[in-house]
């Protein structure tokens, strides 16, 4: 696509380091990166990918993954209303809440937690999008497949990058980095940044921004080579983010309107992490030597007004503290032989207090007395002169410590000069434990006149309280192989593949459904508060109960894929094509919780199985000036044994999406358009509601004043109104519907320094 000439330069600038084959040098990608575990161009292996280097995403805008997403064939990653939601979906596999099915790699570091992953990167180089199964080389949890993020490397790029802009809804962002090279031994970069958002959707009930952003942070990375063959490379970055939150608004799915949010109060969303990472790699003659050793924190606070209606009925608040270590090592082939190999080992434990506490208000409190009332004879409800409930809580507190060990091979042999064959393994451990402290309060308050045989009136406030002590843990297992062919159809690169792999979510336990659990109780045993205090005491078969509701089981896929790259027209045009189904059993859903919708939990399907194909086209032409691109996809991902659901479509998956865009430049001026558009979604498992099809203009025109340039752009220049995320709730009793809506027209002004 669109080929950096300042990073060609840099490229031909290092040139003598091309002998060093533990870096993927792709002319057509043009970015330099290390890879410990690969060092084969993507284009060349058995996998669908897409590659996207920085004046790329310069053009197109891109400042996060979400925004990617619109650009990446079969890649959703919808915008759900905070940086604590960061869904991602592959190839119809993905998830809300719990594990995730797409996993992240930030300059070879494994981010651990889901609650991180929408993030901002600094100073972004090249982002490659791998589709389909990854567990052979990068384990659990990368099912529908991985991201890896790298940013400018000190030792090849130097100077200092500046970059600001400012749109409508007073969006601004603005880093700087500095990248210096005091030594042939030694560099470093430091960078920081600030973004914010006034928004574009008011909170009616409180007159206040809903979408409101604040957010900064700072990264240092140091790299170190004492000798040619020894590298040592640290990095720590922090980053916090003060959000407002979930602007859902009734949404009318006849009509196609959502209204403006109104909540009780503030959705808010605010956390604060620390990412740092240790790469050492050390390289011999044939061989490469690599270990990664990280440590990740993260302590957030969500509050969240569960019914979305200005009326009170419940608030929950979630207060997140999370650590993870991890460490790998890696030891691979490399240089220009028949058969590349790599072995290693994969290790992980985190720590991960939760604290959910949910606060039912006074609208609920008087729905749920007048449905306790309601289970008396008629008789006996007639005497109470009152009747209400004062107070309704669910306090919890989870610590759930999770722990995983993998060891893994993988081997590419040349079988002739065009013929390649991957083989690869990997055996996956883990362990998931919960530890519970969660207590239920209910008080009600009733008089009575004094009559017949009891003449003194009544009037008493009685509490019927529930506590659930006790802890968890679930271990699981799995052999996770590939088997990959590549025939090079040309000495060009271009070649055709199959490729057969195993896919694997770990499972692990739903900590939401307390309050549902509680909300049974209550409903069950409140009459009886009419004749005083009642304390529910759980037996040993009550938790055994409770364990069964709380878990869900591991998720397992088997993907069939076929495919090409083809590189025609003299390298003038690059043409990926891949073609896959997979099964899929025990699949993961994120569903409303099913009594009374307090909250998302984790179910499984019993099998399910998508499948679809992928088309990428991206070329030159008019002397290199017009370089232009086509990625498309289309997925077919349907429930076959599932509650009642079978044949029913997956809910979140596009049907499809397409992304078509080009930029012309004229020596120091440069314009360019894109179009990009999704299929039909579904919004819940019944398939009775969901996003119609959509197309989103964008455009941008700018000046390149050789140092740095300046663009003028507008997102979504037709206004389309279109939906990214919706739910049915029963919060408040009855069923309803909200939505967030997309963001509206935007324009805008970046300008991009490098010194």
């Amino acid at each position: 696509m669109f080929s950096g000439a300042l990073l060609l330069v840099s490229l031909l600038v290092q040139a003598e380091e091309m002998n060093d084959t533990s870096k993927v040098y792709d002319l057509d990608e043009i970015v330099v990166v290390s890879q410990p575990k690969d060092g084969r161009l993507l284009r060349h292996q058995p996998l669908s990918s897409t590659v996207l280097t920085q004046n790329e995403m310069q053009m197109l805008g891109v400042k996060d993954l979400s925004q990617l997403s619109e650009y990446v064939p079969s890649f959703s990653m919808p915008q759900y209303g905070s940086r604590l939601t960061s869904s991602m979906y592959i190839r119809g596999i993905g998830s809300r809440i719990n594990n995730p099915a797409v996993g992240i790699y930030y300059d070879n570091i494994p981010l651990m937690s889901k609650s991180a992953f929408n993030h901002h990167f600094y100073q972004v180089d090249r982002i490659d999008v791998l589709r389909g199964p990854q567990g052979t080389l990068y384990g659990m949890n990368t099912e529908g497949g991985l991201v890896h993020i790298y940013s400018k490397n000190p030792m090849a790029y130097q100077g200092t990058d500046i970059s600001m802009g400012i749109g409508t809804g007073l969006t601004t962002h603005a880093e700087i980095a500095h990248f210096h090279r005091p030594s042939d031994k030694f560099a470093f970069s430091v960078a920081g940044f600030w973004n914010g958002q006034r928004g574009f959707f008011k909170n009616q009930a409180l007159d206040e921004w809903n979408d409101k952003l604040q957010e900064a942070g700072g990264k240092m990375r140091f790299m170190y080579q004492p000798t040619s063959r020894l590298t040592l490379d640290l990095t720590a970055d922090y980053q916090w983010t003060n959000q407002n939150a979930f602007p859902y608004g009734l949404y009318d799915y006849d009509a196609n309107s959502v209204q403006d949010p109104s909540t009780t109060l503030m959705n808010s969303y605010k956390r604060q992490m620390v990412n740092t990472g240790l790469n050492i790699s050390y390289k011999a003659d044939n061989w490469l030597l690599s270990s990664t050793t990280s440590w990740q924190y993260l302590n957030d606070h969500m509050e969240m007004d569960q019914d979305y209606l200005p009326a009170d009925f419940m608030h929950l608040t979630q207060l997140q503290k999370q650590q993870a270590l991890t460490q790998e090592l890696i030891l691979r082939s490399h240089g220009q032989r028949k058969w590349h190999w790599t072995f290693g080992v994969f290790g992980s434990y985190q720590w991960l207090r939760t604290d959910a506490p949910v606060t039912f208000g006074p609208d609920m409190n008087a729905m749920t007395a007048a449905r306790i009332l309601s289970l008396m004879p008629a008789a006996v409800q007639s005497m109470f002169t009152a009747w209400e409930i004062p107070d309704f809580y669910v306090g919890e507190s989870f610590h759930t410590p999770s722990a995983s060990l993998g060891a893994f091979h993988e081997s590419t042999i040349s079988l002739t000069n065009r013929l390649d064959v991957t083989l690869g393994l990997r055996y996956e451990y883990s362990q998931v434990k919960i530890d519970y402290d969660t207590n239920g309060l209910l008080s009600l308050h009733y008089a009575m006149p004094g009559m017949g045989p009891m003449p003194t009136p009544i009037d008493k406030t009685n509490k019927l309280t529930a506590v659930l002590q006790s802890d968890s843990k679930s271990s699981f297992d799995q052999l996770l192989p590939k088997i990959g062919v590549t025939y090079r159809v040309d000495d060009s690169g271009s070649n055709i593949y199959a490729t057969v792999s195993k896919g694997y979510r770990a499972g692990g336990f739903n900590i939401q459904m307390f309050s549902e659990i509680y909300q049974a109780e209550f409903m069950s045993k409140g009459k009886s508060l009419s004749q005083g205090d009642v304390a529910i005491e759980y037996a040993e078969a009550d938790y055994d109960a409770v364990d069964e509701v709380i878990s869900y089981k591991p998720e397992e896929s088997w993907n069939y894929e076929a495919g090409a790259h083809l590189n025609l027209l003299e390298g003038k045009l690059h043409a990926d094509f891949a073609i896959y189904y997979m099964n899929i059993r025990n699949q993961q859903l994120s569903v409303m919780s099913p009594e009374n919708n307090f909250g998302r939990i984790m179910v499984n399907a019993g099998k399910s199985h998508t499948m679809g194909l992928e088309l990428s086209l991206r070329g030159q032409a008019f002397d290199n000036r017009l370089d232009w691109f086509f990625n498309g996809s289309a997925v077919n991902a349907v429930f076959d044994e599932y509650d009642g659901y079978d044949g029913k479509t997956i809910p979140f998956v596009p049907s499809a999406s397409f992304a078509l865009g080009a930029n012309y430049r004229f020596q120091h001026v440069f314009v360019g358009a894109d179009l990009t558009g999704q299929g039909y979604t579904q919004w819940d498992e019944a398939n009775t509601f969901g996003q119609k099809e959509y197309v989103l203009l964008g455009a941008h025109v700018g000046y390149d004043f050789g140092c740095g340039n300046v663009k003028l752009w507008g997102r979504n220049l037709t206004d389309t109104k279109y939906n990214t995320f919706a739910v049915e709730s029963k919060a408040a009793g009855q069923p309803q519907r909200f939505a967030q809506r997309g963001n509206p027209l935007q324009l805008g002004v970046d300008i991009n320094i490098h010194l």
